[in-house]
């Protein structure tokens, strides 16, 4: 067990040193400064985010925020994979390991998002860059969170409710898919203990307990009823 920690320590910090600067890249930060040269956190909510985008400076912005924030963390959780799966060909450690650098990258891309290095360490609520996590991590687990995000918006026509439920979703499926790759043996990186299935679902779990915390005034207003419905300004800056 040592050996594993020796040989995977120095590639853990190296993966989410870089995911963490990566991440704190805040496109929300950015395009707002672009297209009306103000910043975000002054503006609407206050939070560095693609929703405040959108109802502040507009659908424009809000579509580069969108791609920007998701591609950064489909870049980090990437390179976590790359540099895992170099140390475990190394090292000749099972195949399954490599998903613990995408696991550990996109954590890093996510606390980078929510503390920008950049930006005085004040950013957003990290929903888009664990979104993309979750795409790197197993498509279907992506799906899942998507499609409940999208149903739930749908209905209710808010984006807050929307991105905690979708949060919330993240360690039941990453439970069910990966109990079911372990049971029937058809995981892509090989047969993997069911210890593995525990500590993935616990990882998913902290991202979820992390993203619906960041959600606490949201949470508030939506108890008090003054949470705010889907609104797009129409016209950009």
């Amino acid at each position: 067990m040592w050996k594993v920690f020796e040989a995977l320590a120095m590639p853990a910090l190296a993966a989410m040193l870089i995911a963490y600067l990566i991440g704190s890249m805040s496109f929300s930060i950015i395009f707002t400064k672009k297209f009306s040269n103000a910043d975000i956190r002054s503006m609407g909510s206050g939070n560095a985010g693609m929703t405040n985008v959108l109802r502040s400076v507009g659908a424009k912005a809000a579509v580069f925020t969108t791609i920007c924030d998701f591609a950064k963390c489909v870049v980090a959780s990437l390179i976590g994979k790359a540099i895992f799966q170099h140390t475990c060909t190394a090292n000749n450690f099972p195949p399954y390991y490599i998903q613990y650098g995408v696991f550990l990258a996109g954590f890093a891309c996510v606390v980078g998002h929510i503390y920008p290095i950049y930006f005085g360490f004040h950013g957003g609520k990290g929903i888009l860059s664990t979104s993309a996590l979750m795409l790197v991590l197993d498509w279907r687990i992506f799906v899942v969170a998507i499609s409940v995000f999208i149903v739930t918006l749908i209905i209710t026509k808010i984006i807050s409710i929307s991105s905690i439920l979708a949060a919330a979703s993240f360690p039941f499926s990453t439970f069910i898919f990966f109990y079911y790759d372990y049971c029937n043996r058809i995981s892509a990186y090989g047969p993997y203990s069911m210890l593995y299935v525990w500590i993935t679902t616990a990882i998913a779990l902290l991202f979820s307990v992390i993203l619906i915390w960041r959600h606490k005034a949201n949470i508030k207003r939506l108890r008090n009823g003054t949470e705010k419905r889907i609104t797009v300004k129409h016209k950009d800056a």
